[in-house]
């Protein structure tokens, strides 16, 4: 019997959830959820296992409430106000900019084990390939010296990514960390469901979702900008929410608009995203392409890595062949991908974009 102040309602349907409930209870999963974003108090239902090669969470976290609100400022702590008056310090930089973010959940049971390599690799991967300068390079990561990425902490970073961009500019947003996504109320995915990327405090604070990570560092590229996001999580296909797919197998551009009609577009500049797997798919966290067996780390940007690294000239075609090619390898080998290949399903890339182009265009930063 639910309290008072409990409403019975199934996960996937919160929009009947009154303002004044306290508390959320799934008559499904038996998930009681506190609405003001408070630890979620288990049932005695047992929850089952986390799968610790994926980077996806149960069944049972996909079903939690999310908040969408931001908290109110009076309510941070020192260290937070202190993180994101530092973000809003740091300098625009113009020409290249790149925000990296690794989330590593470090002491919680879906730890991934690989986001805190996979960021120091591609920080390096921009230097020394692409001629990013450091200090034009920020990371948001679970390391010394660098600022953890909390969803605030990564909210304010994008603006600072976008902040007066100019022609010319070559913009990247990389993130290695969970993905999930959530019911879509609003009428803008094809597929009825919002994709998300998860924040260390997730659980607390909520997801971003692609309608927010559109507004925020897509709608304002102009004329002669180009973004590039690359997105090492799971169900990350569209989480830019950009009009455009594109289909390997017919090698075709595909209508991505959102039914409803809103515009995801930019204000005249070029926004891609390279994303780990299709929006029903998981990535997987592994130490298969290790040399020793033991390093973790993404498997979409390790082939990734190895696609840009290895050709001078590889072009956006080459670029997901190679990386589709890699993990076709990796399978045949019988290493042990199990998040890879959940299900039988095959990771693969997806690239989409805010304009049609053609994919024998020279890949660059």
């Amino acid at each position: 019997m639910s309290s008072p102040d409990t409403v019975v309602v199934e996960c996937s349907d919160f929009s009947s959830v009154s303002p004044v409930a306290q508390c959320i209870c799934c008559p499904e999963c038996l998930d009681v959820v506190s609405v003001d974003g408070g630890t979620p108090i288990q049932s005695s239902r047992d929850r089952g296992k986390f799968v610790s090669d994926t980077k996806g969470l149960n069944t049972r976290l996909k079903k939690m409430w999310q908040r969408r609100d931001l908290p109110d400022p009076k309510c941070l702590s020192s260290y937070q106000k202190f993180a994101i008056e530092l973000i809003r310090n740091w300098e625009p930089t113009k020409g290249k900019r790149a925000l990296l973010c690794g989330v590593t959940y470090n002491k919680q049971k879906y730890k991934l084990k690989g986001t805190n390599y996979d960021v120091n690799s591609m920080r390096e991967l921009l230097m020394s390939r692409f001629q990013f300068p450091s200090t034009a390079i920020h990371i948001l990561a679970e390391m010394d010296s660098h600022l953890h990425p909390t969803k605030r902490n990564i909210q304010e970073a994008l603006r600072w990514l976008v902040k007066d961009n100019q022609y010319g500019d070559s913009l990247v947003f990389y993130f290695s960390g969970h993905g999930l996504r959530q019911p879509d109320f609003f009428d803008d995915e094809r597929d009825g469901f919002d994709e998300t990327i998860c924040p260390l405090d997730f659980r607390t604070a909520g997801m971003i979702i692609d309608n927010e990570i559109n507004d925020t560092i897509v709608r304002p590229l102009v004329k002669g900008v180009k973004l590039h996001a690359i997105i090492d999580a799971c169900h990350s296909g569209t989480i830019l929410d950009l009009p455009h797919v594109y289909n390997t197998k017919k090698t075709e551009w595909l209508d991505n608009s959102p039914p409803s009609g809103v515009y995801k577009g930019t204000r005249g500049g070029h926004a891609i995203s390279i994303s780990a797997c299709e929006d029903n798919q998981l990535a997987a966290d592994t130490s298969a392409f290790s040399e020793s067996g033991k390093q973790m780390e993404g498997a979409m940007t390790y082939t990734f890595r190895k696609a840009v690294g290895e050709n001078r000239r590889v072009t956006y075609a080459s670029l997901l062949a190679s990386m589709h090619k890699d993990i076709l390898a990796a399978k045949a080998k019988c290493f042990s991908l199990r998040g890879l290949f959940h299900r039988e399903r095959l990771q693969e890339p997806l690239l989409s974009s805010s304009k049609v182009f053609d994919l024998n265009e020279t890949f660059g930063l």
